[in-house]
């Protein structure tokens, strides 16, 4: 009698502790938008756009990295992008002008392309069974939301002690030191014979021409936008408008004492609740329709932002916030990796779905960069957050037409 096949492999463990170090990185820097402004007197649209590139750079670099794993392998393109995270991190720490941080921030942004969700998704998908990779992917993805319950909260303690350039510097360490797992990060082929034998420009040629390829396209775009916006504005956004309303009382019953402690807790709660809500997307992706999954989770979305916008802000708003809009968070992710995988193949899906991300990056580019530069202009946030409500309306319906089945090519003569 065969057992059933462990789904805490090795590779899962190992990918895990990688994206809770990366993501927590990222999830931070919504922390550093008022001390780096305050210390530099720079306008809010200064660093927001140097987080915007940061995540436009994430997003072309994840298919580069995606392509890197396939040919040289996936541990040398972790390497690559550790490095390419840790050089960024050490660079911004001398930066004395928005534009060096603007510049060091394309390396941040390649290096969380490399230790982050196209890579890692790719290895762990190929070293999980077909019954356990919904399940997988969805685990992996909660890691990433594991480190963004973390990485806030622990980069406000730092600011604590330390100035925010030796924050940086600890953070350059702290992914340095995911390499040592690394030979954990060993994945084996899993493809049919069809998929080994097509090539990558076939496959990217029969995708891009396929409609369903481009409406996953398209739908991811607001997802970025949300969360790009949300985790680079969402302190801050608490910060000026919770501090006028909330009594020192009211926030001390909640376990903090300030309202930047409020926004750094309320990123935390987000990525508290994702976790949940990733692994039940990875259980429900396993069991039902992915697309309309996905075309639930944008429509949830919309209906939590809309209805936060349209309420006064007080911190318990805030926390129900964060804990249904963290619910919905990173639960796009396992859906839409795994629904790629299931219409394309294994082989080159690292690739695939970083095409895909890239669209999902220009949406996170958009969010932060428009959330700096609307505030500037009109002296808050609102505009920024019904833009969200309206794309992630447009990405609940373009997910309905998508044909979920599995086009793998035939098999040579």
């Amino acid at each position: 009698m065969s057992s059933k096949p462990s789904i805490f492999t090795p590779v899962l463990i190992a990918g895990c502790m990688i994206m809770l170090v990366s993501f927590g990185i990222r999830a931070s820097f919504g922390v550093f938008q008022i001390p780096i402004a305050e210390e530099f007197g720079w306008l809010r649209a200064e660093f927001s756009l140097a987080i915007a590139i940061q995540n436009l750079a994430w997003g072309i670099g994840q298919p580069i990295f995606g392509a890197l794993a396939e040919r040289m392998g996936d541990r040398k393109a972790i390497v690559l992008g550790a490095l390419a995270y840790a050089a960024g991190l050490v660079l911004s720490s001398f930066a004395m002008s928005p534009e060096a941080h603007q510049v060091y921030e394309i390396l941040v942004g390649f290096g969380i392309a490399g230790t982050g969700f196209g890579v890692i998704l790719a290895v762990v998908g190929r070293a999980s069974s077909d019954e356990n990779r919904s399940m997988s992917l969805a685990i992996a993805t909660a890691a990433g939301s594991a480190g963004q319950v973390f990485g806030p909260p622990v980069a406000e303690a730092l600011l604590g002690v330390m100035s925010w350039q030796m924050v940086f510097i600890v953070f350059a360490g702290l992914i340095l030191a995911t390499l040592a797992l690394l030979p954990m990060m060993r994945a084996p082929e899993v493809a049919s014979r069809a998929e080994l034998e097509e090539s990558i420009g076939a496959l990217l040629g029969r995708a891009f021409r396929d409609p369903s390829y481009t409406l996953i396209f398209l739908g991811f775009f607001s997802c970025g936008y949300q969360l790009g916006f949300i985790t680079a504005h969402f302190p801050a956004f608490i910060t000026e408008m919770c501090g006028p309303i909330a009594p020192r009382g009211v926030l001390h019953s909640i376990g903090v004492t300030t309202t930047s402690a409020l926004g750094a807790m309320a990123i935390a709660v987000i990525g508290l609740a994702n976790i949940a809500g990733t692994l039940s997307a990875g259980w429900l992706g396993k069991r039902y329709s992915k697309k309309y999954l996905l075309a639930g989770v944008y429509a949830a979305r919309t209906v939590v932002a809309a209805a936060f916008i349209m309420t006064p802000m007080t911190p318990a708003t805030v926390l129900l916030f964060s804990v249904s809009m963290g619910a919905l968070w990173l639960a796009t992710v396992p859906l839409t990796s795994g629904l790629i995988a299931h219409i394309y193949g294994l082989r080159y899906m690292g690739t695939l779905y970083g095409i895909v991300f890239f669209s999902h990056q220009v949406g996170s580019f958009m969010g932060v960069w428009l959330g700096g530069r609307l505030y500037d202009v009109y002296g808050d946030y609102t505009l920024v957050w019904w833009v969200g409500v309206g794309v992630g309306a447009f990405s609940a319906l373009v997910h309905l037409p998508v044909k979920e089945k599995r086009e793998l090519p035939p098999l040579a003569a």
